[in-house]
């Protein structure tokens, strides 16, 4: 068989089990069938470290240039991994990096596994949350008081007049944080949203907290209507789709009451907490699609979840894991079928397409991975993750 060509990707390497994973997508489900070609970056810990963090910058920038990239899991470290990889300093997320330099939004979206019934029952379809990627705590400045003193808001303009406001007179030890944002961003955001819910044909919803964050939420809150009202109210229109502002509360209740099929745009912070939770209701985060989509048409995809530390440690003891490699799988056929879009290579996107419906007949064939396993309603077959991607590989029909 003649296996399918294509234009360079961006491919971004990560950490722990999931690299693991990632090897094993491309050697059994994808090389078989496509000559991959990629530029590859290697954005596993120890080589953040010894290039003091530039190659994320490169990969972020190889990104923009080629327009679609997907990216494996990786480490944010923290104290404990700071003395576990011996690392020069606490580097940044590289993803908060990449979503800085790429000032993208973060579509998430629940893959619907057959046999896995969401612990909601009425969320017959998806909701995808889309995710501001800029600021927030993500971008915080902290700082740790002692003792008595004062906290206060600076802002000082280019003509270096300073507008000041307290933050919270201390008498004692405390915790203080300053957070930004960007007009500019949240416009793009905004946008983002609209366009993404045109092209999915679905209602947007967006939420926050104005009624508390009188200037921060409130700014957030304005930008959608007013762009909403000046630019894409008619489109909506058209195709009898819905945009609406409620208060984060209540949308939470609204969303658990609804049947799925929507799209609802939040926060950085919020939609990092509330895509956990939708995940975990529709199955796990194992089952969770995500794609950075920037105001530029650029497109990154990866999986929603971390490096899967425990059974990385696992492996390493030479022990066979169940790791569920659906997010990353579908994170590569999200990259191979834009990158077929983009292109016009239709053999490209539907190869895409029959690695997804060659992964759900497995799952519905009943040979799951273990953490799937749990959740089917019938009995099933739980293998190790190299079996169910061979088992995948079997299953695909170009």
């Amino acid at each position: 068989m003649t296996r399918i060509k294509m234009n360079p990707i961006a491919e971004l390497d990560g950490d722990e089990m999931t690299r693991i994973l990632w090897q094993q997508i491309k050697d059994i489900v994808l090389k078989p069938f496509v000559e991959l070609n990629t530029e590859y970056y290697d954005l596993g810990l120890k080589n953040r470290d010894e290039t003091d963090d530039e190659i994320t910058l490169e990969a972020a920038k190889a990104i923009k240039r080629l327009k679609v990239g997907v990216k494996c899991a990786t480490i944010t470290p923290n104290t404990a991994r700071m003395t576990e990889y011996s690392l020069k300093r606490m580097y940044k997320s590289p993803n908060g990096t990449i979503r800085a330099y790429l000032d993208g939004t973060v579509f998430r979206t629940p893959i619907l596994a057959p046999g896995i019934t969401p612990v909601i029952p009425t969320w017959t379809q998806p909701i995808t949350v889309a995710r501001h990627a800029y600021g927030d705590v993500y971008r915080a400045v902290e700082l740790e008081t002692q003792g008595r003193g004062k906290a206060e808001i600076v802002f000082t303009d280019e003509n270096g007049n300073e507008t000041r406001k307290t933050i919270f007179d201390f008498e004692e030890a405390g915790v203080v944080q300053g957070m930004h944002n960007r007009i500019p961003s949240i416009e793009s955001f905004a946008r983002a949203c609209f366009e993404y819910a045109l092209t999915q044909k679905q209602s947007l919803w967006f939420s926050a907290k104005d009624t508390i964050s009188k200037v921060y939420d409130e700014a957030f809150k304005r930008t959608f209507e007013t762009i909403f009202n000046n630019e894409y109210k008619q489109k909506f229109e058209q195709e009898n789709l819905t945009y609406f502002y409620t208060l984060i509360d209540d949308a939470v209740a609204r969303a658990v009451r609804s049947q799925g099929g929507f799209i609802w745009a939040m926060k950085n912070y919020d939609g990092d907490v509330l895509s956990d939770m939708i995940s975990a209701a529709f199955g796990s985060l194992a089952l969770m699609s995500s794609v950075l989509v920037s105001p530029d048409g650029c497109f990154e995809y990866e999986a929603a979840h971390g490096t899967v530390t425990r059974h990385y440690y696992r492996h390493l003891r030479g022990e066979k894991t169940s790791t569920n490699p659906m997010a990353t799988l579908f994170a590569w056929t999200g990259a191979l079928r834009k990158r077929g879009e983009l292109d016009e290579n239709h053999a490209l996107s539907a190869f895409s397409d029959a690695v997804e419906s060659a992964a759900m007949d497995t799952i519905r064939d009943g040979i799951v991975t273990g953490d799937m396993a749990l959740l089917m309603k019938e009995k099933c077959e739980s293998v190790v993750s190299e079996t169910f991607l061979c088992e995948i590989a079997k299953r695909i029909k170009i």
